[in-house]
């Protein structure tokens, strides 16, 4: 089983180049994305659903916003968490599929200056995240929290580790939120699999750095022991992102085989 996330950066600029790269690249049985700045209304359904996948849609007008495809049945479909952190924006959907608890998160962006309200969002969101999830894992072995967590967690993690000293994304406060999340029982499954293979998942359109490869990985596929004993091999998958047209996201696919 294929597991992927993806920050699309825009479902409706891209569905037509996430299609093909499904049909022609990496057809995953589930794919987790995230920005789709769309409602569900206006979700471009068609080019999945003829490639077999069936949807979950958290979406949200003009910004956030996060779905699942999966070519495997959904059992069950969350969006909304009682909370006011978590439900304040739509970035949060939970599936269960074939025996596994999916949490799709798309974390808050944040802000380089920690007085910021965003920043202060930021860090609620992580810890409501985090007691949410530990109460996931106490009635559930299999669970698999993945997406866009905006934060860059080691010196490896980055192109230029100097560079991004003190800047959103890299904030040691930040690093701290994403370390108490993997702290209750998660495994962040790249590193685990690549444990000194330097990787990104996001490059800055403004330098294009995707063709310096100056980068930054802030997509991760965590994961309780019972789904990590099961990942066979975990990737960035960079076709999409390396296209000049159509226009890609500024993220491209983390892919986990599951056996």
């Amino acid at each position: 089983m294929k597991i992927a996330t993806f920050n699309v950066n825009s479902i409706r600029a891209r569905a037509e180049l996430i299609a093909r790269w499904l049909e022609e690249k990496n057809p995953v049985d589930i794919l987790c994305m995230q920005e789709l700045k769309c409602e569900e209304a206006q979700f471009p359904k068609e080019p999945f659903e003829k490639l077999g996948y069936t949807l979950a849609i958290n979406g949200e007008k003009r910004y956030n916003g996060v779905a699942v495809c999966s070519k495997l049945p959904i059992k069950h479909v969350k969006t909304l968490f009682d909370d006011d952190v978590l439900d304040r924006q739509k970035r949060l959907i939970e599936v269960h599929i074939e025996g596994y608890v999916i949490l799709n998160v798309y974390a808050p962006h944040g802000e380089s200056d920690e007085s910021d309200p965003k920043h202060f969002y930021k860090m609620a969101f992580y810890d409501v995240l985090t007691e949410y999830v530990k109460g996931l894992m106490t009635q559930h072995a299999r669970v698999i929290v993945l997406g866009d967590m905006n934060v860059a967690l080691e010196d490896i993690d980055v192109y230029d580790p100097a560079r991004f000293r003190g800047q959103v994304g890299f904030l040691e406060s930040e690093k701290e939120k994403l370390r108490a999340l993997l702290g209750i029982g998660l495994t962040d499954c790249y590193r685990h699999k690549h444990p000194d293979t330097k990787a990104f998942t996001w490059w800055d359109y403004r330098t294009a750095g995707i063709w310096r490869d100056e980068g930054m990985r802030i997509d991760y596929i965590l994961a309780t022991d019972a789904v990590v004993e099961r990942c066979e091999e975990i990737a960035v998958d960079l076709w999409t992102r390396r296209r000049r047209t159509p226009t890609p996201s500024d993220h491209a696919p983390l892919v986990g085989t599951l056996k």
